[in-house]
């Protein structure tokens, strides 16, 4: 292939036009955003750039660096609980013969066809106190009551429906809802280019199906692992829909108290120092990334 150095013109004919739209619409908006976190609030709407570091000493505050700490968890306990439940989707789209494969990855990029927002309201109506999981559940519940009374060992006292909304459970269950394909697509792209080979080779020195998986399937499927990690954790961190609308006043998160900052409170300066905290966090997860991979060339 012909060196850039070459052809200089073309270069800059292919470049220019994705460097301007990110020039004018990321890094000059980001930079803005990074000024007002230097910046007072004057009068109303108005930001006086003074360059004080008040505004990150209050985001320091321990109220606030107990909502990024619970953001944390809330966020590595869902990225977790997305790869548990991802890597069998993987595997089965991964295995799957030739005619499906195209058709359960349809199904796993078919919720990016709907609205955030909608998809998060579904949710509402499947954890509700009269949702469907609760509607399920008594159902089954009804029956066993049914079988136990007709076996002559009483009914099962009414059943009482479970909590599962407007708390921290739901968040979580939302988060992994919301972000599952995120976790999916780049295991299977992993697990679609292993070497099958080698679980085969397992299988035949006399490994289970669980060491196998444990310790051939899982060590070669690490740069999956890692990349969904990323995809999930970041967005997940910063989240504040998902939580706004699922969880209740003790489940709101550090993105929530950002959102209110730049619209309810209208205290942009100490919005934008959160925000450029939690970017921080995100440079420090990315470089945890960077030195893994380096370390495994």
């Amino acid at each position: 292939m012909e060196s850039w150095r070459q052809q200089p013109l073309v270069f800059w004919i292919f470049i220019l036009p994705g460097g301007l739209w990110l020039l004018l619409f990321f890094m000059a908006p980001l930079a803005l955003v990074w000024l007002f976190s230097f910046g007072e609030r004057a009068g109303v709407i108005g930001i006086e750039i003074t360059g004080t570091l008040a505004n990150y000493w209050e985001a320091l505050e321990p109220l606030y660096l107990g909502l990024f700490w619970k953001s944390l968890w809330i966020a590595a306990i869902a990225t977790l609980a997305t790869l548990i439940v991802s890597f069998p989707v993987a595997l089965a789209v991964s295995f799957a013969s030739r005619q499906m494969k195209p058709i359960l990855l349809l199904l796993v990029i078919l919720p990016f066809w709907t609205n955030l927002l909608i998809r998060t309201y579904a949710m509402i109506a499947v954890l509700r106190t009269n949702g469907y999981i609760n509607y399920g559940l008594e159902g089954v519940w009804n029956g066993v009551s049914a079988a136990t009374a007709t076996v002559g060992l009483g009914a099962l006292p009414a059943f009482q429906p479970l909590t599962l909304l407007y708390n921290n459970t739901a968040v979580i269950i939302g988060i992994v809802y919301i972000y599952l394909p995120f976790m999916v697509l780049p295991l299977y792209a992993t697990l679609e280019r292993l070497d099958r080979s080698f679980l085969e080779a397992s299988l035949d020195l006399g490994a289970g199906q669980w060491r196998t998986f444990f310790n051939v399937v899982v060590p070669l499927a690490k740069a999956g692992i890692i990349s969904g990690i990323i995809l999930v954790f970041i967005p997940a961190l910063g989240t504040f829909l998902i939580s706004d609308l699922l969880g209740g006043p003790d489940s709101q998160l550090i993105g929530n108290v950002i959102e209110r900052q730049f619209k309810a409170a209208n205290n942009w300066p100490l919005g934008a120092a959160m925000s450029f905290l939690l970017m921080y966090v995100t440079f420090a997860v990315l470089a945890l990334r960077s030195m893994f991979m380096n370390r495994d060339v």
